[in-house]
């Protein structure tokens, strides 16, 4: 496959990426070098970044509506409102089978550009999934949540696998004392990815491998975010969205939220979703490198804008084409000229925001089968049919 005539972010200059065996083969300006192969694909005023990394999520939660109505000291108060109040909506999702609530996180994230999502809790089932489902961590929930945290935290047969885990999500003491509780029980040291860490001091941070800056499930729950500004002298920060309980579907809504708090600069928060996060989860992406994955997003290039300015400017509705090792996973209808009638076998066509898509997978039959157990369910995708040829 060729991509012709793409803008790598923060460059003004047209380059052409080859890929093979799901990986970025070569990266030139110069478009006479490139073999004029079947798979092809020319664009005008588009831009080309790595698939994004969504650190934190909880594929199986995204079905839920935002739940809370006022700002709680932690999480744990947050979890006993939550089951007090909203029984009801809780009981409406949590009938609809996890794989199939799995499969619809695995879409969200999709539709966003994300190549890649740290999955946090148990693991999904998914089969063959259409991104990367990271579950390669010692996933923990919490300290006040997860039963013999201690005991696990110090499994000997998993001493060599990073730790990951809600810590500090809240504004009072307790939420500071759980850090050092985390950190003096961590007897083999190991590596440990944090989660939210609002109430965490830059002391504190020095402790962990990275954290994971989460701000709009932050605010929503507690009307404050972590001192990133502060603790990213000390640490890695990785970004993540959380699940719909807490915040958007749209990641590109968190990261307009995080850049408005200034807390990270334009580079730093950019790297926080390919650069930063690929390697903290050592993985062959995170860059538009000949060598690395070809997990690539190409969207819309907006008008008056450059650098990290159009990156930040764009939308769901923006991408032209998801790529992931090499293969595609979603474009627009603007691309549909250039690619054989053949190669749109199993694809669904949806609409969002009135944007006509075209993604791989039955989608419209998910919908349908998350219906039939819950009519109310809500998508922010129309979605219309599985093209068969």
């Amino acid at each position: 496959m060729i991509l012709r005539n793409v803008n790598m972010v923060g460059s003004n200059k047209p380059v052409n990426i080859r890929i093979e065996h799901g990986k970025i083969a070569e990266i030139t300006i110069d478009s006479d070098r490139m073999p004029h192969e079947q798979n092809q694909f020319s664009f005008d005023k588009a831009i080309v970044f790595p698939g994004l990394v969504n650190s934190h999520d909880h594929l199986d939660f995204n079905l839920f509506p935002q739940l809370g109505n006022k700002s709680y000291n932690n999480y744990t108060e947050w979890g006993k409102h939550l089951h007090a109040e909203y029984h009801n909506e809780i009981a409406a999702v949590l009938q609809i089978p996890a794989l199939l609530r799995s499969e619809w996180g695995m879409y969200k994230n999709l539709l966003c550009g994300i190549t890649t999502v740290v999955n946090h809790g148990e693991r999904s089932g998914l089969k063959n999934p259409l991104i990367n489902i990271f579950e390669n961590s010692h996933c923990l929930h919490s300290v006040q949540f997860e039963k013999n945290w201690r005991r696990k935290l110090n499994n000997p047969v998993k001493k060599s696998i990073p730790v990951n885990i809600h810590i500090g999500e809240g504004i009072d003491a307790i939420s500071s004392e759980e850090i050092d509780l985390l950190i003096k029980f961590n007897l083999f040291r190991r590596k440990l990815v944090g989660v939210h860490a609002v109430a965490m001091s830059a002391k504190q941070a020095e402790k962990f491998e990275a954290l994971v800056w989460c701000p709009e499930s932050n605010y929503f729950l507690l009307n404050k975010t972590a001192d990133i500004n502060e603790l990213k002298k000390h640490t890695r920060i990785l970004f993540g969205t959380d699940s719909t309980l807490t915040g958007s579907w749209n990641i590109w809504e968190h990261l307009s939220l995080a850049r408005k708090t200034g807390l990270l600069s334009d580079e730093e928060l950019y790297h926080s979703v390919n650069k930063t996060a690929a390697s903290t989860w050592q993985l062959n992406s995170g860059g538009i490198i000949e060598g690395l994955a070809a997990d690539l997003v190409i969207a819309k290039q907006q008008e008056n804008q450059t650098g990290l300015n159009n990156f930040f400017s764009t939308t769901p509705t923006d991408l032209l084409m998801v790529i992931h090792n090499g293969g595609i996973r979603l474009f627009d209808k603007l691309i549909l000229p250039q690619l054989p009638e053949t190669d749109l076998k199993g694809f669904s066509q949806i609409y969002l925001d009135g944007a006509c898509k075209y993604v791989k997978g039955n989608l419209p039959a998910l919908i349908n089968n998350i219906r039939d157990y819950c009519p109310d369910a809500n998508f922010p995708v129309t979605a219309k049919e599985l093209v068969q040829i």
